[in-house]
Parts: structure tokens; C-alpha cells; sequence
């Protein structure tokens, strides 16, 4: 694991998949990110490229050949990245093309991944380089999960989402069998800008939005006030999910979306799916918070 630490916050981040895996207090014991257990989900923030969630059949086709692809893309676990380039304040890693890389994704490219702490903050910068001579396509996201609850004389249900703009907005359901996304949809906003926590929320698997006005969402306990929030501005789509029995919460920045039901496949035309020039490179990044208050 590789580590940063200022006077607030003690990040920690795995080699393998790059996956921020500790988001500490310096001050106090407050620990801010899920501890993985494998028992419910043995994950901390897989980094997610080039896909987002399921695709049909597990693959899709580009110029007429058919491709093999896991659900949300090859960073996640992967222990090929590798650490590219470190300060006193933050860690880059990178991942270029490979031998298993071209066998399911057949484009050159080098990724990266930047984690710089900032005061309270954490900025988590991608960067994708188009390496090749043709056009690069690709989508790409964050998968972190929050502990939920922070403190131990709290419950789950004592939490809540609140977004920065009044909403009126539907979650896009997911067929629980395919994992890509169906044609309904549930409204979940009706001029409010709060979700209140419950383990039966994610029943029907993740709350997957489109059309959000918020570019900001914050983790609020009703005894504690505000614990972190999540900026977004450059992501269009948002993912809000945890296990019906996990004591967390993964607020999901995603540029780009599983595949629906009805896809045609073609990687071209998928939803959500960025194109970038030859030669040319490609930048988005999150924030994540850690309200003050809570690192004394």
C-alpha cells in the first residue's frame, strides 16, 4: 500500500488496481472508506475503465470482431499498473497497453490515475492518452464506498444522501439477472434533494441516474451533521449502491453507463462511450471531502 498524509487526512492506496483503500483522520480514529469485507464485498474504489457496469453477454464488437470484456474493465485488479510518479502530496499510476489488454480491448493507450491530497480533500484525476491512429473509445469512473456508519453508537438508517439542487429524477433499473440496464425506470426525486439510507434501498441493485442537475452529493448523519461530500462536475451520470447487508455506501461519478438490454453491441454507438482522437489525451476529475469537523 502506498500512502499520503498531511496535517488533516492519511490516504492509502493499494499497488494492485490503484484502488484508494483508506481515507483516515490524522487526529483522531475515524476511518471514511469501507474496509472490504469479503464476506459482503471485498472491495474499497475499483477504478473503472474502459466500461461501466455489465456489458451484454460480456462483450462487445468493434469494426466487425467480437471482444470479451468483465463487468466495469481491466484497472480494477489489475496488477500491471504501476506506480508512475510520486510528490509530497500526491501518487500517479499508470497503465499502457499489454499483451492482455490488446486481447479484449484492441487500441493503444496509456491510462492514468492521480490521488493528490489537499487539506481535507482528495482530487482523483484520469487522464487517458490515445497512443494510437485511430480514434480511442472508452468509458471510465469511480466505484468508491463509504463507511456507513461513521460512528459506532449510529445505525445505517440514521444516514442520508442530500444533492446540492432540488431534483426530479428517475433511477434507471437494472435487470437483476443480466446486470445491464432495463426500460424502466422508479422516480426516486419529487422536487427533494434527499435519499434517506436504508439496506432495502439497493434491493433492486443500484440507483443509476442520468439527469441530474447536482454536481455535488453529500453523506449526512443525522446526529453528526455532514461527513463527506462528492463533487462531480465533469461526470454526467451518477451510481448510488451497496450490498442490502453492507455497512456502506458507494457514491459512483461514472462517464458512461452498463449496457441496455437492447444493445446492439456495437462499441462505436454504446451510451455514454467517449471518443478521443489519435495522438490526443482526455482528463476528468472527482473530489471527495472529509468535512473538518469530523478530523478533530
Amino acid at each position: 500500500m502506498y500512502t499520503l498524509e498531511n496535517n488533516k487526512l492519511k490516504i492509502g492506496i493499494k499497488k494492485i488496481g490503484a484502488e484508494l483503500c483508506k481515507i483516515s483522520s490524522v487526529k483522531n480514529i475515524n476511518e471514511f472508506m469501507w474496509d472490504a469485507n469479503p464476506a459482503i464485498w471485498g472491495n474499497h474504489a475499483p477504478n473503472l475503465f474502459p466500461v461501466i457496469g455489465a456489458l451484454k453477454e460480456d462483450s462487445y464488437r468493434f469494426e466487425n470482431k467480437k471482444y470479451a470484456m468483465t463487468k466495469h474493465g481491466f484497472i480494477r485488479n489489475n496488477k500491471d499498473i504501476a506506480l508512475h510518479e510520486k510528490t509530497k502530496d500526491s501518487l500517479t499510476f499508470r497503465l499502457s497497453q499489454n499483451e492482455t489488454t490488446l486481447k479484449s480491448y484492441p487500441f493503444k493507450f496509456e491510462f492514468y490515475i492521480t490521488y493528490k491530497l489537499i487539506e481535507n480533500k482528495i482530487d482523483i484525476l484520469h487522464t487517458v492518452k490515445n497512443c494510437d491512429n485511430q480514434p480511442l473509445y472508452f468509458s471510465l469512473g469511480g466505484h468508491p464506498a463509504f463507511k456507513c456508519p461513521v460512528y459506532e453508537n449510529e445505525n445505517y438508517e440514521d444516514y442520508f444522501l442530500e444533492f446540492e439542487h432540488e431534483e426530479n429524477s428517475v433511477r434507471h433499473l437494472i435487470n437483476m439477472e443480466t446486470g445491464l440496464i432495463s426500460s424502466k425506470t422508479k422516480t426516486v426525486f419529487n422536487n427533494s434533494n434527499k435519499i434517506q439510507l436504508t439496506h432495502e434501498l439497493f434491493n433492486e441493485d443500484a440507483l443509476i441516474f442520468k439527469d441530474l442537475k447536482s454536481r455535488k452529493v453529500t453523506l449526512k448523519s443525522k446526529t453528526y451533521g455532514a461527513i463527506l461530500s462528492i463533487s462531480y462536475k465533469e461526470f454526467p451520470y451518477l451510481g448510488i449502491w451497496a450490498k442490502p447487508n453492507g455497512n456502506y455506501v458507494c457514491i459512483e461519478p461514472w462517464l458512461g453507463i452498463a449496457d441496455h438490454e437492447d444493445t446492439t453491441q456495437e462499441f462505436k454507438t454504446k451510451e455514454g462511450i467517449i471518443s478521443l482522437e489519435a495522438n490526443k489525451s482526455f482528463s476528468a476529475s472527482y473530489t471527495i471531502e472529509i468535512h473538518n469537523n469530523h478530523l478533530v
